[in-house]
């Protein structure tokens, strides 16, 4: 993601004015991957939930597996 993909981003979630270059210009790459990471713990959560409690499917633990290891890139 490039500085101004998160300047964007921040702009559009209403991050106030200024608030936006300064997460842009002092640790994109940290804030995008804090913000990646958390969502892809969430997606690996359900695949985890769906596995253990309605289907399971080798398939989704798999893809719980895959989501956590995208972090590790």
């Amino acid at each position: 993601m490039t500085n101004e993909e998160i300047i964007e981003l921040a702009k559009q979630a209403g991050f106030p004015r200024g608030m936006a270059e300064i997460l842009g210009m002092k640790g994109p790459n940290k804030f995008a991957k804090l913000i990646a990471e958390k969502e892809r713990e969430e997606c690996a959560k359900l695949c985890d939930y769906v596995y253990n409690n309605i289907v399971t499917d080798e398939h989704i633990k798999n893809m719980a597996f895959k989501i956590r290891a995208r972090g590790q890139e």
